[in-house]
């Protein structure tokens, strides 16, 4: 072999290597990335309040309740579906760890197994209507949220019960000048990073949601990855309750109705496609930051608090428009218009 050959090899494994080692970015990170930092910038010189160390130590652990239930809704809707029964898992779960233990710290583990128990219950309950049965997602998850809040009025009859000691202190605790509730977020982002994006049924998960009918031919078991969708998002729904009522000192029975709209604004910001495909873990964190951030900001300007839902009907409709508009299209369209017909000669 001549020396010329060898070196192009060298090259080429050289390219190989560096490709592999590559880092992809995708646009979601970016662009909610950018918007996160920006959005912190405007605040620091609008209104410093905003940014403080006393607002972000308040705002941080709310980000944190946000981030892991967007992981469990972006599991679902890169299945193709949508999970509206997020107010229900995160509910149930804050009254089960209130009400069951009632202030005695010995409790606290018996109830949250019974949380989480519940949760999987839930998890399957929805996957079976959805991918068993062929439900729409969103009847059968209004369905499972209608079973969710029966048990929540069961047991709590609506009324809220204060958090044992144990919890407030784990919860709503910090460690070294940041909230414990972040470090149980980061821990959520990357069991959700790892296990879908480095192990082999992760990567079959995102398969099946990139193109059904190819992993169909594949011979992928479809409806498993799909009611397993469920389950996962019930669990970090439930992880997300017990956070709040640690967070809480006397949470409501209805804490996770303020979650349903801004877990699914998280995911669209994110990148992750209401259709299905790959979803974005990272963004999908950083984007509840900004939804939480945003709604900070807004507040502290002297708004009145009403305006939060149509804050995060905006930023859902403004990353619904970011990912699914041409953009390039609708500005070459405009662009052509604007320039006057040639005369013929």
């Amino acid at each position: 072999m001549s020396a010329v050959h060898l070196r192009s090899d060298r090259a080429d494994e050289k390219s190989n290597d560096a490709s592999a080692t590559r880092v992809s970015v995708s646009k979601g990170l970016i662009t909610v990335g950018a918007a996160t930092a920006l959005l912190f910038l405007i605040g620091g010189i609008v209104e410093p309040a905003s940014v403080s160390f006393t607002s972000l130590s308040g705002m941080l652990p709310v980000a944190a309740v946000l981030a892991i239930a967007g992981l469990g809704q972006m599991l679902v809707v890169q299945q193709g579906g949508i999970d509206l029964s997020v107010a229900g898992g995160i509910s149930l779960a804050v009254v089960m760890v209130t009400h069951i233990p009632n202030g005695n710290d010995s409790l606290l583990v018996p109830a949250i197994a019974l949380a989480l128990m519940f949760a999987v219950v839930a998890g399957l309950l929805s996957g079976v209507l959805i991918a068993t049965l062929g439900l729409n997602p969103i009847i059968a998850t209004l369905g499972t949220n209608a079973v969710l809040y029966g048990v929540n009025l069961a047991i709590s009859s609506g009324r809220p019960r204060t958090t044992t000691n144990a919890l407030a202190s784990i919860g709503g605790g910090s460690t070294f000048g940041v909230p414990n509730a972040v470090f149980i977020a980061v821990a959520a982002l990357v069991v959700v990073a790892v296990l879908v994006k480095r192990t082999v049924p992760g990567r079959r998960f995102e398969a099946i949601g990139a193109n059904r009918r190819m992993a169909r031919a594949a011979g992928l078991r479809i409806r498993l990855h799909q009611s397993l969708a469920y389950v996962w998002a019930q669990l970090l729904y439930c992880v997300a309750g017990i956070l709040i009522a640690g967070i809480t000192s006397m949470p409501s029975a209805y804490a996770g109705d303020s979650y349903l709209l801004p877990s699914i604004a998280a995911v669209v910001l994110g990148g992750t496609s209401l259709l299905g495909g790959r979803g974005f873990a990272l963004p999908t964190v950083i984007a509840a930051v900004f939804l939480q951030q945003l709604i900070q900001f807004v507040s502290v300007l002297g708004v009145s608090p009403a305006i939060s839902p149509l804050v995060q009907a905006a930023a859902l409709a403004v990353g619904i428009s970011l990912y699914t508009l041409d953009w390039k299209a609708i500005l070459a369209s405009f662009t052509t218009r604007a320039k006057p017909t040639a005369m013929p000669a």
